[in-house]
């Protein structure tokens, strides 16, 4: 695959709806995006995110995992294959090993619902909410092989209001999810 313009391409990882992947899909379409999506893979068949690959004409592939071992080594043929220089996980719920990061060797970005280093891990607003916190919010940091442990790149807050619930605190911070990931993508492709 050829690159255009000195754009990275970039595979997205999601398991779900894909709602950072639209965001994301979005955002390389503009014309100061740096990067350029080659590629969305999931290990769930039925993810919402790859309908909306395919309507965006983007290679998609679903891959099963039924053990890390063999879904990681496809995975890896697979960026390599589609000349992949940087990973977005949006909403992937897999825990990618160290060895993976290592042969992968290039950034590895993802997004978490909360204030890194505050509540890694599932459950993000639930926890928010019932500890009373007047504030939660969204953290893109560099992937590890520790959970959520990774290089801080971005961070923005909201507020939580008493009147918040677990949906209405995860719909404030989707929010800001999608403005956050383009600018830490931005911000870590301009520092190098």
């Amino acid at each position: 695959m050829e690159k255009s313009s000195g754009k990275k391409n970039t595979a997205v990882l999601i398991s779900g709806r894909g709602s950072n992947l639209r965001s994301l899909i979005k955002y390389s379409k503009t014309k100061k995006s740096l990067i350029k999506i080659v590629l969305v893979v999931s290990d769930n068949f039925s993810a919402k995110g790859l309908d909306y690959a395919n309507k965006s004409k983007i290679n998609n592939s679903f891959i099963q995992y039924s053990n890390r071992k063999i879904f990681e080594d496809r995975l890896l043929k697979l960026l390599k294959k589609n000349n992949v220089d940087l990973i977005c996980l949006a909403g992937f719920m897999k825990i990618l090993s160290g060895s993976f990061i290592k042969k992968f060797c290039k950034p590895i970005l993802n997004i978490h619902p909360s204030l890194l280093p505050k509540y890694k891990g599932l459950n993000t607003h639930n926890r928010a909410v019932q500890n009373k916190d007047k504030f939660s919010g969204a953290t893109v940091h560099i992937v590890n092989e520790k959970l959520d442990s990774g290089r801080i790149i971005l961070q923005k807050k909201v507020k939580i209001l008493r009147s918040d619930t677990v949906r209405s605190l995860e719909k404030k911070v989707l929010k800001i999810e999608h403005k956050i990931y383009p600018k830490a993508i931005i911000r870590l492709l301009t520092s190098f």
